[in-house]
């Protein structure tokens, strides 16, 4: 039998991971004691591999694994078919079967890097549809809907950008109620006294949570559910994390580099950098703290390498590391490369052009307000002109090195 770590409640809150909860006592009791709970989380499969931003939840979900509870994960192939309305200005786009499919097989893949599937105590994966579709429309809405309050679900945040747009629909309104049943269901089948998601979920983890207890008046069932949230990794501009400028810092190494990931992590901003440390590593917090306050550069690029090592393995944590020194010390003769074509460039490319083609600036605006900020370098020399036009005299040994900030750098090859 798997030994019970009694220490998990105080870690979650020493390590800020704990946020929300319907019944924090309960849940101090229930992980403060011999026996092993289950519980889950529930994840759409709206896109085929997750990144960063998306993985918050797993890193707790470790946690409970390691310390001896049974991990469910829901994948949602019936949710995911009306879309998660929180936060969102328009319905989302409606995904078919096959695409579901597809995304939870390709997405299995990614969590193994957070979760055990084998050994002594397994996570195991389900999926929503299978119970949903041995349900009509009107035995759901007889046992489920008719507990659910429309102007109370109304107030509810979820709900509240598509309301301001004018836009909600029936079909979205079907969501909550499905995942509380997701709940009351997971309950039943594995025994899971616990939903564990983002702060973004709250009223939907609660909805399960009430139905629950409604429930348990009509059928005089004790069961004993609890819900609760880790806060969101969010940027000051109150985005989520998880994408840079340049993109998405993807899990599956098949969709970026083992430096664009390093380089992905080192763009985290400042206030960011103690809840990463927080949830990827096992680092203590008291010295956590003092890295920070004494060098913020040197802790992120400890991050960088730290959660690289996690996320894909110590070999491209050294090569990433050691790229990127490269590139500050010897020129960057590792940055990515970025292909043009003599017919490309013809007589010439402006700087503004180029900059927004490579993906270094997202714009050619963005292009602009770098050169006017003397961000903005090519060749080791500061670019003073954004009507600058680059010619093919300025490739050295056919390549240039264009470089935006300290942070990051690409190699314009010609071809």
């Amino acid at each position: 039998m798997t030994k019970i770590d009694k220490n998990l409640f105080k870690v979650l809150k020493e390590r800020g991971l704990l946020y929300q909860c319907t019944d924090e006592e309960a849940l101090q009791k229930m992980l403060e004691g011999d026996k092993p709970i289950a519980l889950y989380e529930g994840t759409d499969p709206t896109m085929d591999s997750l990144h960063i931003g998306h993985c918050v939840p797993f890193c707790i979900l470790r946690r409970f694994q390691k310390a001896g509870h049974r991990v469910v994960l829901l994948m949602g192939g019936a949710t995911s078919s009306i879309g998660d309305p929180s936060g969102k200005t328009e319905l989302r786009k409606m995904l078919s079967k096959e695409d579901i499919e597809n995304n939870i097989e390709k997405i299995k893949n990614s969590l193994k890097v957070f979760l055990d599937f084998d050994g002594e105590n397994p996570a195991i994966i389900v999926n929503n549809a299978d119970w949903f579709k041995n349900l009509t429309y009107i035995d759901f809405m007889r046992e489920v809907g008719v507990h659910f309050n429309v102007n109370k679900m109304m107030s509810n945040e979820i709900y509240a950008n598509r309301i301001r747009e004018g836009g909600l629909t029936f079909f979205e309104m079907g969501y909550m109620p499905m995942q509380a049943y997701d709940f009351v269901h997971l309950n039943a089948e594995y025994g899971c006294s616990l939903e564990w998601g983002g702060a973004d979920q709250w009223g939907n983890i609660v909805a399960g949570v009430e139905l629950a207890r409604k429930l348990n008046f009509i059928d005089n069932k004790n069961r004993q559910m609890i819900g609760a949230t880790n806060p969101l990794l969010l940027t000051p501009e109150g985005k989520k994390m998880g994408k840079t400028e340049k993109g998405a810092i993807w899990i599956d190494r098949d969709k970026i580099s083992a430096y664009d990931f390093y380089q992905g992590v080192y763009q985290t901003p400042d206030a960011c950098v103690e809840m990463m440390y927080a949830l990827f590593t096992d680092i203590a917090m008291d010295e956590v703290r003092a890295m920070i306050k004494e060098d913020i550069v040197k802790a992120k690029k400890k991050l960088c390498y730290e959660i690289t090592k996690f996320v894909r393995g110590e070999d491209d944590a050294i090569k990433a590391q050691q790229m990127s020194e490269n590139l500050f010390t010897q020129g960057g003769n590792d940055a990515p490369e970025f292909e043009i074509s003599v017919a490309e460039l013809g007589d010439g490319i402006g700087i503004c052009d180029l900059l927004a083609n490579t993906k270094l600036c997202s714009s050619k605006s963005d292009a602009r307000r770098m050169i006017e900020g003397g961000a903005i370098a090519m060749n080791g020399k500061k670019v003073t002109s954004f009507a600058l036009v680059v010619k093919k005299d300025d490739f050295k040994d056919n390549s240039i090195l264009l470089k935006k900030g300290k942070k990051n750098f690409i190699k314009v090859v010609l071809k």
